[in-house]
């Protein structure tokens, strides 16, 4: 997902669970926020380097391509932006390496999800804010896997992309570093395709371009690693439930119900919306920032900022090494390491050792 989702839809869903203004900014910030968290962003305020969420394409270009890079790859996109759908899939007639790959596939409603919001509960918002950031990808994410791999990530001719009135359109890809998406004749950006099985363009969604990111697209391909079954994905159907789950979990966290429940989305909090929701979901463009921000801002009344990575910079730079913890920038920082640190543990506990060690946390 992108901005569009992340903060702006996300401030919508914070609103619609009943924090107030306030608080929606502090959650949307910090789920946008997952998307900026480099080594590069943590260097750049002394913060943890551990803490890490997300990689910049220059990080990612400079990285080690051993099992000790592999590792280090997977444990920040796994627990931030491909949460494994089910650590003990069964993968029959496969070997060990293959089967590894295969139990970090993305997917919604997997026990991870439920560590995922019960980590945030009782904490700040910051927490609530990368918990909504990691569910929402889940939705958007399916079928792709945030390891390096050729034989999970990767696609072939056989990508169509199904348009309103129910016909087939071959998707066409190309490759060009910083190049815009043209929704109207259907051409896509994806990364480039690398026979090694390791290499970063195997990453995550890479060879689907941003297709994933797009709410409105409808679209079927051939995984290598689904037996060469087409898969379908609804775009519009899995974002409109990616907004009902973030409210239900949102209002579990704010104490509202006792229990976040998969596979339960909140749409009556939204109904007397629904229509609006669904007509922004589904129009095709490249970014859906400005609908959500109108509609975010009636719902609040109050005018949602650009957003702004170095906002809270200032005040964790400037506040004393033993005192940062406190700052706002502080606390994200503790639940991101929480964050990795627990999903990378289950994904060790599980006998994968595709994420590496547990993160140990000072």
């Amino acid at each position: 997902m992108q901005i569009d989702f992340h903060y702006y839809a996300t401030y919508c869903a914070a609103c619609f669970a009943g924090y107030t203004p306030s608080e929606c900014l502090d959650i949307a910030y910090s789920a946008q926020l997952v998307d900026i968290t480099t080594r590069t962003f943590l260097s750049k305020i002394n913060a943890p380097l551990e803490a890490v969420t997300t990689q910049s394409q220059l990080e990612l270009a400079d990285a080690r391509y051993d099992v000790i890079g592999r590792r280090d790859i997977t444990s920040i996109w796994a627990s931030f932006h491909f949460l494994p759908g089910d650590l003990y899939a069964p993968a029959p007639k496969s070997f060990r390496m293959y089967r590894n790959k295969f139990r970090l596939i993305c997917n919604t409603n997997g026990e991870l999800l439920t560590d995922t919001v019960n980590l945030a509960k009782d904490a700040p918002l910051q927490a609530a804010g990368i918990a909504m950031h990691v569910l929402a990808d889940t939705w958007a994410h399916t079928y792709f896997a945030g390891t390096p791999s050729l034989v999970i990530n990767n696609t072939d001719n056989h990508f169509f992309e199904e348009m309103p009135d129910g016909s087939l359109r071959k998707v066409v890809f190309r490759h060009a570093l910083g190049g815009i998406d043209d929704l109207e004749a259907g051409i896509y950006v994806n990364s480039p395709r690398q026979n090694n099985e390791h290499s970063i363009m195997n990453l995550g969604h890479g060879r689907a371009g941003h297709l994933p990111d797009y709410s409105f697209i409808r679209y079927r391909y051939l995984p290598a690693w689904g037996g060469y079954r087409e898969i379908r994905k609804d775009n519009p159907s899995d974002y409109y439930n990616a907004f009902g789950q973030m409210i239900h979990a949102l209002r579990f966290l704010r104490g509202d119900c006792d229990e976040f429940k998969r596979y339960y989305y909140d749409t009556e909090s939204f109904s007397a919306y629904d229509d609006e929701v669904r007509e922004i979901i589904c129009r095709p463009q490249l970014l859906a920032s400005s609908d959500w921000q109108k509609l975010g801002e009636r719902l609040s009344g109050e005018a949602i900022p650009v957003f702004d990575p170095a906002k809270y910079q200032k005040e964790y730079t400037e506040t004393s090494a033993g005192d940062r913890w406190n700052t706002w920038l502080g606390k994200y920082v503790q639940a991101a390491l929480s964050q990795k640190k627990m999903v990378t543990e289950k994904i060790i506990a599980s006998g994968n050792p595709l994420a590496g060690k547990p993160l140990v946390l000072k």
